[in-house]
């Protein structure tokens, strides 16, 4: 048995979810977002609760899809309601970051040019109120928001000897010692 996949998803309240032949379409205030459904997997929906189920329970290839399945509607289920986030930290003399407008990112990371980021659709990005090294990329779509956080980093992946660069706020950055002075 799966896990992940026996368990129920409720509906909150303010959150309509179809169902047809292999997409799930679930709406919600933050917008709606549209699952595919794997081809081993089936959906049912009963008073405002998600099941998901397979044929042979047993089946290896079937329980994968039956947990993948449960986790990609939680997922949408969530990022309508409350959203994700992901928060990005830069370190480094000189860098920056400079949120041009809710969708346009701006980068000067010790290139010899500055890095201008477009945010997808559906992905908004936020700089923090507190620290002025810090933003938030948030969104309805998990994959979306973790993708675009990725690209952000990888401009300028932190390096391991100072720790400079883009990373994630709740990341640990393995630190590596420098070089000693040779012996005489």
């Amino acid at each position: 048995m799966s896990r992940i996949g026996k368990l129920p998803i409720t509906l909150p309240e303010k959150v309509e979810c179809t169902i047809e032949s292999s997409v799930a379409t679930v709406a919600g205030p933050n917008g709606a977002l549209t699952v595919p459904i794997p081809s081993l997997a089936s959906v049912a929906l009963d008073d405002r609760t998600l099941t998901v189920s397979v044929e042979n329970t047993e089946d290896p290839d079937q329980r994968a899809q039956w947990g993948l399945a449960r986790a990609l509607l939680a997922n949408a289920v969530r990022g309508v309601t409350e959203g994700f986030q992901k928060s990005l930290e830069i370190v480094g003399v000189g860098y920056k970051f400079d949120v041009q407008s809710p969708t346009r990112l701006v980068l000067s990371v010790g290139y010899s040019h500055k890095v201008t980021m477009e945010a997808p659709e559906g992905v908004k990005i936020a700089v923090d109120e507190k620290e002025k090294n810090i933003i938030h990329i948030t969104g309805a779509d998990k994959q979306m928001v973790g993708h675009f956080a990725s690209i952000v980093r990888g401009t300028r992946p932190p390096e391991p000897y100072k720790g400079k660069g883009i990373h994630y706020l709740d990341e640990q950055i393995r630190r590596k010692a420098g070089k000693t002075a040779g012996k005489k």
